[in-house]
């Protein structure tokens, strides 16, 4: 199985962006946890803060791949192109967020992609990615 986890904007500062939302550990130690604890599939690993650097990857894993774990960032809330980017691909998506969205300023409870996705995992950190690989693993049973 493969699956492609994308993060947006910002989350290249995870483990130094503001620790008490997103905490202290940087994506890529985290990362390699991930695929320690999921040796059976080949997780790749993209981020950019550029909105259409994320829809060219999208483009490139979304019909290669078993599924996509989507951390938009702060596109969720701006970005039709993204949303439009997960139609088009046939890889289904799961959105995920680390802090919870729905707790957070107005405008961050609206999601222009979440239509397009799979599911969507908000407010549960980091584990928000392993669930995500989970419900992968389990949905393909």
């Amino acid at each position: 199985m493969k699956i492609a986890i994308i993060n947006g904007p910002n989350l290249n500062l995870l483990g130094k962006r503001e620790p008490g939302i997103y905490g202290n550990l940087p994506f890529e130690e985290f990362l390699e946890q991930l695929k320690k604890i999921f040796t059976d599939i080949d997780i790749s690993y993209f981020q950019s803060n550029i909105e259409g650097e994320l829809i060219d990857e999208l483009q490139k894993v979304g019909f290669n791949v078993d599924g996509i774990i989507l951390n938009p960032g702060g596109y969720t809330h701006t970005s039709v192109a993204i949303g439009d980017a997960i139609a088009a691909i046939t890889a289904p998506v799961i959105e995920v967020h680390i802090s919870n969205v729905q707790a957070r300023e107005d405008f961050r409870k609206i999601s222009l992609v979440s239509a397009n996705c799979a599911g969507t995992i908000s407010g549960l950190g980091m584990t928000g990615y392993r669930l995500a690989l989970e419900w992968f693993v389990f949905s393909k049973k």
